[in-house]
């Protein structure tokens, strides 16, 4: 197993506890952070505890800070709820209906090109994937096709047809 030196940005970011550094530490693993990278065994350990107690307060801050606007009869969360959204058409249902419309919509238009390909020969997934990699076609998120993302656009045409 090659093992190298992990660059972390803040000591923070990588962990506000004690426990979790210390093991990270007695693996055997090498870490620095840039933004102490002088910092030994003993700063690092220190820093953690003090990232680990700030962690616990500001945990207390907030829940105080919830507890006090309750009591005040302050109403938490989004006031008007998800029932708004789901009038307004703007729920999590209507934008997973659009990105399945973008997706069918996507797969209707590549058809030509994939029957295309196999009337040149290109039978397999693999090499229906190939074709369309070499002609430039790249799926919805910009990648390359391979025989999975052929076979999930040829199963949702299918699907739009049954």
């Amino acid at each position: 197993m090659r093992r190298g030196t992990l660059l972390i940005a803040k000591l923070d970011r990588l962990s506000r506890s004690v426990a979790f550094l210390a093991t990270l530490q007695e693996s055997g693993a090498k870490f620095i952070a840039a933004d102490m990278p002088e910092a030994d065994e003993t700063t690092i350990h220190l820093y953690a505890a003090i990232a680990q107690r700030e962690r616990k307060a500001i945990s207390e801050r907030t829940k105080a800070a919830l507890a006090a606007a309750k009591a005040r009869g302050t109403r938490l969360g989004n006031p008007n709820g998800a029932a708004a959204l789901r009038r307004a058409g703007k729920g999590n249902g209507a934008s997973v209906s659009a990105i399945k419309g973008a997706a069918d919509d996507f797969a209707r238009d590549l058809l030509p090109v994939i029957e295309r390909l196999r009337s040149e020969g290109s039978t397999s997934l693999n090499a229906i994937a190939d074709g369309l990699n070499s002609g430039g076609f790249q799926t919805p998120r910009g990648g390359q096709w391979y025989a999975t993302s052929v076979r999930n656009l040829l199963a949702r045409v299918e699907a739009q047809v049954c």
